[in-house]
């Protein structure tokens, strides 16, 4: 997963001007669904899931919400989406932002596009969505 060009700026501004992340009070991550690559200037509203029903869904910043290992984190509990009611995507991309902005901190491809019509509840069992720096 990369990381969007702002939320490369606010790491670059953190590390050499000791100026705090913007949305580092945030409590919370959002998981953001899309059916294109929204790229690194991006936000959670590019290309962004359509389908009936489709809301992202909030996951906690702690260990309840994520297990993080060396440069590894990945969800720590089921991440479900609400069910579709109507319309159709093919899901091809995930993204996680802070709460209350749409400042994408990380996105990337799925392993597999996910078509998502009426009935279809998109989901990632715990463990299924990994994101790793280098």
């Amino acid at each position: 997963m990369s990381k969007s060009n702002t939320t490369e700026n606010d790491f670059m501004v953190y590390t050499f001007n000791a100026t705090a992340f913007p949305w580092d009070a945030t409590a919370s991550l959002r998981v953001h669904l899309h059916t294109a690559d929204p790229g690194e200037a991006g936000t959670s509203a590019t290309s962004a899931a359509t389908y009936t029903d489709y809301l992202p869904v909030t996951v906690t910043r702690n260990a309840g919400g994520w297990t993080v290992s060396g440069n590894q984190a990945s969800n720590a509990a089921l991440v479900q989406f609400p069910q579709c009611t109507g319309g159709s995507n093919t899901i091809t991309h995930v993204s996680i932002t802070p709460l209350a902005t749409t400042q994408i901190l990380y996105s990337g491809a799925l392993s597999s596009s996910l078509a998502v019509s009426s009935g279809i509840q998109p989901q990632f069992a715990i463990g299924a969505l990994t994101i790793s720096e280098d």
